[in-house]
């Protein structure tokens, strides 16, 4: 069915389910978690197309719970980050089909780790305010690279909002809103890639129920989480993913 084994595609589900949960309850790393698992058992491509519609569809539900209203004004103050995020991502995906993978989870797990890790062990990676600008374009610069050729590029942006002190509700709508214009940009580009095609794309699309029911279980614990929880939550889930990059990358 759809190219591949019926356990594979119930495996498939069950990653979605478990990964929209997590993105409800901290506001990202579904995408991420779909990559570090499907790389175990499906091919690249294939693994990065399922993690495409999902990620568009979850990303409309978290960009506007607070209305449009909010997600319009987090687009204005997050212009310049969002800008570079969409323009990178256009260039890097066209060279999905020849990055080196165990590369590519590399040098995105490595600066994730390092950075949980050390904000975790209660040092502090505050941006100055006079540089806030600079650091931010520069961070969706790297957003756009990675989210090109692994479909993940949350991370340059949560290591921003961490280092700023941004607000639990603010930290979840602006990653919602910045996730989706990259998803919009994300499955345009994979539609002209080659990589969502006749037989992928009703794969990811079939991926978007189990995503959808572990999002709003996971806003659900969300809710109930305060502000200091919310944050360690969020970066030792960092500190998992990217160690979990890292040893893919070590082990291909």
């Amino acid at each position: 069915m759809f190219g591949l084994e019926t356990w594979e595609i119930v495996l498939a589900a069950a990653v979605t389910l478990f990964s929209g949960f997590v993105k409800g309850a901290v506001g990202f790393a579904m995408p991420m978690i779909m990559i570090s698992a499907f790389g175990s058992f499906l091919p690249k491509e294939t693994a990065l197309a399922l993690v495409i519609l999902p990620t568009l569809v979850t990303n409309v539900a978290q960009a506007f719970r607070q209305g449009w209203r909010a997600a319009w004004g987090s687009v204005v103050v997050y212009r310049r980050h969002i800008a570079m995020v969409v323009i990178f991502l256009i260039i890097s995906a066209q060279f999905v089909t020849v990055i080196p993978q165990s590369l590519m989870y590399f040098l995105l797990g490595a600066p994730i780790l390092a950075f949980a890790l050390w904000q975790l062990s209660g040092r502090s990676l505050a941006i100055h305010i006079d540089h806030r600008a600079r650091v931010e374009t520069v961070l969706g610069v790297i957003g756009g690279l990675y989210g090109g050729i692994s479909g993940i590029w949350g991370p340059p942006l949560i290591i921003y909002l961490i280092s700023i002190g941004a607000e639990k509700r603010e930290t979840v709508r602006v990653q919602g809103v910045v996730f989706l214009i990259g998803a919009v940009v994300l499955t345009a580009a994979h539609l002209n890639s080659g990589v969502l095609n006749a037989q992928s794309l009703p794969l990811s699309a079939l991926m978007v129920v189990p995503a959808t029911l572990g999002l709003w279980a996971g806003f659900r614990m969300q809710d109930r989480l305060d502000a200091a929880r919310f944050r360690r939550w969020t970066l030792i889930l960092l500190v998992l993913t990217g160690f979990n990059l890292v040893r893919r990358a070590l082990t291909l």
